[in-house]
Parts: C-alpha cells; structure tokens; sequence
C-alpha cells in the first residue's frame, strides 16, 4: 500500500529538539539528538532496540528529562516549566504505547470513558457516550463497547489503546512500536489506522519502530538513528540508498531474510 501524500505545513514545527542528551549509567542512549515534526507530518523514527527511540518520545512527552538539550512543543520548552504548564501540554498530545496499556478490569467503555472523565470533567454523560461511540467506530470496533480486553486480540487491543488516546483529539500522536509482536495482516491493518488518523484528525505523529514495512508505510519522513544520534534522514528510499555498513544490515535484515 503506497502512502497518500500528506499535507504538511513546513513553515510550523510542533516539536523540535536540540542537542538532546541522555546517559544511563555508563550507556549514552541520546548523544545530541536534533529533531523537527511538522504540522501534519508522520515522522517515523528508525532503530535497532536499544537505540534510544522509546527514551526520545518519553523524554518529548515529559516523562524524562534530558541531561543536556532543549525540547520544546507547540514553541514551549517544557524541560523546566511547572507540572500544571506540562499537563495542560500532555493532554494535546495522545501516547499510544508498545503494550495498549488498558485497564485489565475495565470493559472497553470504559477504559475509553477514563480520559474523558479525568479531564474533561464537564462533560454530560450523553456527551461521553458520543465521544466513545465515536473513536470505536474510528478504529473500527464498535461491537467491541462492551467487552473485557482479556477477550481482545492483540490488533484489537492495539486499536482500542489507539481509540483511548484519540478521545482526547490530540494534536500530537506518539507511536511507540505500533506493529510489535502482530502477525502480519494485522500490522497491515494497524499501518492503514495510523494514516486514517493522520488523515482524519489532522494529527502531526512521531512513529518509533523497527519494522520497516511500517516505515515505509506510514512515514512521510524517516529519521534514522544510530549511536545515539539521526544520522540519516529523508524518505524511505533516500535513507536506505546506500552502501553504508550500519544501515544496509538493517535494511536486508527486514526484507530478504
């Protein structure tokens, strides 16, 4: 599936980062990370594990803070601002993890019902209903409403962890390995939801992966990193056209083997 070209304002950068730093230990994860998504932009962030990707977007997101560098979202550096500012920020901005991170106990309602209730506290209860209504049929499951994740499928878990961060409408969509441990047809399902996302609710989107029929699905731009910082960058095929050691490996790895 060749990927619609998207609308991206160029001129309005969402997120940019700058010499961005992180060391655990003895181990430099990040060593200078510089960093631009723009407006309507779906940047896949491309890596081995262990490469620092999922530290990149925590960071970005508030939940780490770098040792060096400066991270700002929507023109405001949040490394230092107050945890009511970086809220109000976090909310405009949908993080959709490796694992669903649904509430086991919850049916899906209302694992979907959380946010809104959390933030969103004015709200009616007809005004909720919609909401939910809403982003299932987004994902594609609304005869799901009722159930418990235990009887989900991994893609279906996937789309409702997906659904629970769009309910918030955010203008930011954090991925991280959205295709992990998925057969193959559902990870062809869950690269058509991303740029259904990307499409309908406008969102500009960071994807951090290492399958690279995803990449080449759903990014616009790729950013490739490598010792701890993005030494390639481009579409698909300007990243991966090339003899270079450290890149080819990870291209024939995906596709030939």
């Amino acid at each position: 599936m060749k990927k619609a070209k998207a609308t991206i304002d160029y001129k309005n950068a969402v997120i940019t980062t700058r010499g961005l730093t992180k060391t655990f230990d003895d181990n430099a994860v990040l060593k200078g990370v510089d960093l631009d998504l723009y407006q309507g932009e779906n940047l896949v962030v491309l890596g081995r594990s262990g490469t620092g990707k999922s530290v990149l977007i925590k960071i970005i997101s508030g939940l780490l803070k770098p040792d060096k560098g400066e991270v700002k979202v929507f023109g405001t550096e949040i490394t230092g601002i107050k945890e009511n500012e970086l809220q109000e920020i976090r909310i405009r901005i949908g993080f959709s993890f490796q694992n669903s991170a649904l509430y086991d106990s919850m049916t899906v309602r209302k694992n979907l019902e959380f946010p809104l209730v959390r933030n969103r506290k004015k709200l009616s209860r007809p005004e909720i209903d919609t909401a939910v209504e809403e982003v299932l049929e987004a994902v594609g499951l609304s005869q799901t409403i009722n159930q418990m994740p235990a009887e989900l499928s991994g893609g279906q878990r996937k789309r409702i962890g997906i659904a629970r961060t769009l309910i918030l409408k955010p203008e930011i969509m954090l991925y991280d390995e959205p295709t992990a441990g998925l057969d193959p047809i559902t990870c062809i399902e869950i690269n058509e939801l991303i740029n259904e996302v990307q499409e309908k609710y406008h969102t500009s989107s960071i994807i951090i992966t290492h399958d690279l029929t995803c990449a080449k699905t759903t990014g616009d731009r790729i950013a490739m990193l490598l010792d701890g910082k993005f030494e390639r960058e481009g579409t698909f095929e300007d990243v991966f056209k090339t003899d270079d050691e450290k890149v080819k490996p990870f291209f024939d790895y995906n596709f030939i083997q």
